[in-house]
C-alpha cells in the first residue's frame, strides 16, 4: 500500500488566443512605441507557445478573441486594474475551473464523493476564504469532515508540494483518499508598461487547472506510485526568481541567469537523491518537466544530457497551454499516463528561490 494515482483531471478556459494576436494585445496595453512593438512580436514567436487559454477571453467577430478585462493603455504610467479587481475575477473563476478538473478525476478514478477523505488545493495566483476547497466540498458534495490544506504562493513547483502532502496523509493512512486540485489564472496577473522580465512573463502565462485523485491502492499493473520528493534550494539563486503581490497584480521576476542556475546546479543534487533511491540519471525513463519556457526546458536538456525527444510532452503542453503555472506539470504526467508510459519518471519543477522540486513515480 502507497501513494497511488487513481484518476486526473484537467480543465482549461473556453477561450483561446494565439500568440500573434496575444501579442497586438500587450503592444497597447504597454503602450509600446513601434520598435517595442516589434520587439514583443518576436518575444511571443521565440517562446514555443502557439496558443493560451485565459478566463477573461471572450469570443468575438468571426472567433476572433475578446478581452473584456484589461483596457488599452491610456499612457506610459498606466498600470492597470488594481489587486482588488484582479481577485474579484479570481473568486468567480477559480472555483468554476477547479470544479471541472476535479470531477474528471473522480470520473477516472471511479471515486465517490463520499470517499474523500482529504483535499488539497494549490493556487499562488489569487485567495479568498472560504476558498475553492469548500466550494468544491459544496458542488462536489464531500464530507464536512474532509480534512482541508492549501498549498499557496509557491509558484509554479506548486502542484510537487501539494502531491507532497497528499503523500504524507496517504503513507500515515492507508485508508486516505484525498483529492488535490491545482488551480492558476495567471491572465489576471498581466502587468501594464514596458519592463523585459515582465514582458517575458505576460508572453507566457495562461490559466488552466487540473486534479488527481490518489489513495493506498492494492499493488496492480499500470498503477503510477509515488515513492520519494525531493527539493532543493540552488545556491546563489535568491534574486533568480520572485513573485510578489503588488498594487496592481502579483509580480514576477524572473533574471537571466535561470537556466545557467539550472545547468550549474540542477544535475549534482539530481544524482546524489537519486542514488539514495538505487536510481540514477540514466536510469530515469521518463522526464516529467514543468515548462517554465524554452530556456529552462533547453536547460534542463543540457544538464540532464538528454534530447529534445525526452521532453516531447512538456515541449507539447507548453505550445497548446503556455506555462499554467502549477497545473501544467500535472497536465503532463496526465499524458503520460494515458499513454501508459512505465517508470521510473521523475517530475521536475522550479519556482521562487530558485528553487527545485521533484517526485518520483515507479
Amino acid at each position: 500500500m502507497s501513494f497511488a494515482v487513481l484518476g486526473m483531471g484537467t480543465a482549461i478556459p473556453e477561450h483561446s488566443i494565439t500568440q500573434q494576436q496575444a501579442a497586438l494585445s500587450a503592444a497597447k496595453f504597454a503602450y509600446a512605441d513601434a520598435m517595442q512593438e516589434q520587439y514583443l512580436q518576436r518575444l511571443y514567436r521565440l517562446t514555443g507557445v502557439e496558443q493560451r487559454r485565459s478566463v477573461l477571453l471572450g469570443a468575438g467577430p468571426n472567433d476572433s478573441p475578446t478581452i473584456d478585462f484589461y483596457e488599452d493603455a491610456k499612457n506610459a504610467d498606466d498600470t492597470g486594474p488594481a489587486v482588488a479587481e484582479r481577485m474579484r475575477r479570481y473568486e468567480i473563476e477559480a472555483p468554476r475551473l477547479s470544479e471541472q478538473a476535479a470531477r474528471e478525476a473522480l470520473n477516472a478514478a471511479c471515486a465517490q464523493p463520499a470517499e474523500i477523505t482529504h483535499i488539497v488545493v494549490v493556487t499562488c495566483s489569487g485567495f479568498m476564504s472560504p476558498g475553492v476547497d469548500v466550494h468544491l466540498m459544496d458542488t462536489l458534495g464531500l464530507k464536512p469532515t474532509v480534512q482541508r490544506t492549501q498549498v499557496g504562493f509557491m509558484g509554479c513547483h506548486g502542484a510537487i508540494n501539494g502531491m507532497r502532502v497528499a503523500k504524507g496523509y496517504v503513507d500515515a493512512d492507508p485508508a486516505a483518499v484525498v483529492l488535490l486540485v491545482a488551480v492558476e489564472l495567471c491572465s489576471l496577473h498581466f502587468q501594464y508598461g514596458w519592463d523585459p522580465e515582465r514582458n517575458v512573463a505576460n508572453a507566457l502565462f495562461a490559466d488552466g487547472a487540473a486534479a488527481m485523485v490518489v489513495g493506498g491502492a492494492p499493488d496492480r499493473a499500470g498503477v503510477w506510485r509515488g515513492t520519494h520528493t525531493g527539493s532543493c534550494v540552488l545556491p546563489d539563486s535568491r534574486d533568480a526568481m520572485s513573485w510578489r503581490i503588488r498594487n496592481h497584480g502579483f509580480v514576477m521576476t524572473l533574471s537571466d541567469e535561470v537556466p545557467q542556475l539550472i545547468r550549474t546546479h540542477l544535475r549534482p543534487w539530481l544524482e546524489g537523491w537519486l542514488e539514495q533511491r538505487n536510481l540514477s540519471v540514466d536510469t530515469v525513463s521518463h522526464w516529467a518537466v514543468h515548462p517554465g519556457g524554452p530556456a529552462i526546458l533547453r536547460a534542463v536538456q543540457q544538464t540532464l544530457g538528454i534530447g529534445r525527444a525526452e521532453l516531447a510532452i512538456s515541449w507539447d503542453i507548453l505550445r497548446k497551454f503556455g506555462n499554467m503555472s502549477s497545473p501544467t506539470v500535472l497536465f503532463i504526467l496526465q499524458e503520460m499516463i494515458s499513454r501508459a508510459a512505465e517508470g521510473p519518471c521523475v517530475a521536475l519543477g522550479f519556482g521562487p528561490g530558485l528553487v527545485a522540486e521533484a517526485f518520483l513515480f515507479e
